[in-house]
């Protein structure tokens, strides 16, 4: 695992390019604490979730460990890894994954799990379990559907298929396609850009947009004016409509 931090944002790297970043338990808790880190470093504002080498995001979970599990053990193998994914998903700070290859399985799953995600043209996506003999364990059942629709979701699932960029950007299972060479540079800017906008704005829309997924539009509206009413209070909500009043940049502090 590397961990990269410029004006901003983290940048986290897989690294496991000769077994294509499949996500054993190692692999699992290192980016565990690497998520914990992140979150209590203030001087973070956005996060990048990669994998090293050209043909792989993370080619899902390491067959050879998974082939260990048993009923007894299996649960709190999914478990786990639901924890770790969750905890990217609710780090506070947007989270991008910039999908450069295969991402399949526990691959596809991570990147279920962050708020955003950008994909090379050459990237494949899928939820190949069900030909294992199982089914998605981190996320894939839960967080897929919530993106593509439940008849969909069942679908890929039963399918089984690798989904190419493209098709996956017109499911919206992604947001962007960009060739290869352009991937981190795209994620970059878009990172740099977020990282520099009023950081309770950003925490704000997360924990509204999240939030109020999982409950009924009056619990949501009520979710998001309590969330409009806090960030007036704010000094950069201050400085941000005092700024647009005198024609002139807004500087945010993040206070």
């Amino acid at each position: 695992m590397i961990l990269s931090k410029d004006a901003g944002v983290a940048t986290i790297t897989l690294n496991r390019p000769d077994k294509l970043n499949a996500l054993n338990r190692q692999l699992l808790d290192e980016l565990g604490q690497i998520v914990d880190d992140v979150k209590t470093d203030d001087d973070v504002r956005c996060v990048i979730i990669t994998g090293s080498g050209a043909k792989a995001f993370a080619a899902g979970a390491d067959i050879a460990e998974l082939h260990q599990q048993t009923h007894e053990t299996g649960t709190d193998f999914a478990l786990h890894g639901q924890r770790v994914f969750t905890a990217i998903e609710r780090l506070g700070k947007p989270v991008i994954a910039a999908v450069n290859g295969f991402a399949l399985g526990g691959g596809c799953e991570l990147a279920l799990a962050c708020h955003l995600r950008f994909a090379s043209s050459k990237a494949k996506l899928g939820l190949p379990e069900i030909t294992l003999g199982i089914l998605p364990g981190y996320g894939g059942t839960q967080r897929l559907p919530r993106l593509v629709g439940t008849a969909k979701a069942i679908e890929i699932i039963l399918r089984a298929d690798m989904i190419e960029a493209q098709t996956a950007l017109q499911l919206g299972l992604v947001n962007v396609v960009v060739e290869p060479e352009q991937l981190l540079p795209s994620v970059s800017e878009f990172a740099a850009m977020v990282a520099a906008r009023p950081v309770h704005s950003v925490n704000a829309v997360l924990q509204t947009v999240l939030g109020g997924a999982d409950t009924s539009l009056d619990e949501g509206l009520a979710l998001e004016a309590r969330a409009f009413g806090k960030l007036c209070g704010t000094n950069d909500f201050s400085e941000g409509t005092l700024a647009f009043l005198e024609k002139r940049p807004a500087v945010f502090t993040g206070s």
